[in-house]
């Protein structure tokens, strides 16, 4: 399955989920009124009761969409979360937060993390003072992550970082270097607070 690269704010209607973690798809528009919650399309507003798999798949779905991956690319990493010790799917979750582009988005490089994506692809961001171009590498706890010099100057960066409101603890930024160190793991209760990873592992190990 492809990565999706369609509008996001329909497909966090359908999911019922912020994927852009704002909150700004169900916001209020700017004549006051609130934007649609429920799905998309004529039968958006119809209410059935989901089975125990398409909970489990929908929950799949919304972090996958997250963080912006394709199935294959998904599964990886959740199989690979299953070789390390402690819970699975809290593993999981923190090898997906530890991804390169990911941690650019957190940094506040990039507005989205599609946008951060683009940015490492490009070759624009150095880990430890070396270029990294692949968005799936997993960033270690203690590296630093930095722009090139002269990337410093591309107007998405710093418009990023200009709306850039708070960042996560486990991320210490350096304004005077524009860097940031990915200081530790996450704790589970830091970052997507409103996931059940038990359900992912659910529906991979059903």
């Amino acid at each position: 399955m492809a990565r999706y690269t369609g509008p996001v704010w329909k497909k966090s209607r359908r999911l019922g989920y912020s994927i852009l973690e704002t909150g700004k798809e169900f916001g209020r528009r700017g004549n006051g009124s609130f934007r649609r919650q429920y799905a998309p399309g004529q039968h958006g507003q119809r209410r059935k009761k989901q089975s125990e798999y398409g909970l489990q798949l929908q929950e799949k779905q919304r972090v996958r969409f997250i963080y912006g991956l394709n199935e294959k690319q998904f599964r990886k990493t959740f199989d690979y979360a299953s070789k390390m010790e402690g819970q699975q799917g809290e593993n999981f979750l923190k090898l997906l937060e530890s991804r390169l582009d990911n941690v650019v988005y957190r940094i506040g490089f990039a507005t989205t993390r599609r946008q951060a994506r683009q940015l490492v692809n490009h070759g624009h961001i150095l880990v430890d003072g070396k270029k990294v171009d692949i968005p799936s590498y997993l960033v270690q706890p203690g590296q630093t992550v930095s722009l090139r010099e002269k990337s410093k100057s591309l107007d998405i960066v710093k418009e990023a970082l200009e709306q850039m409101q708070s960042r996560k603890e486990y991320i210490d930024f350096d304004e005077n270097n524009l860097s940031g160190k990915f200081a530790r793991y996450p704790e589970r209760t830091e970052f997507l607070t409103d996931i059940n990873e038990t359900l992912i592992v659910e529906f991979y190990n059903r």
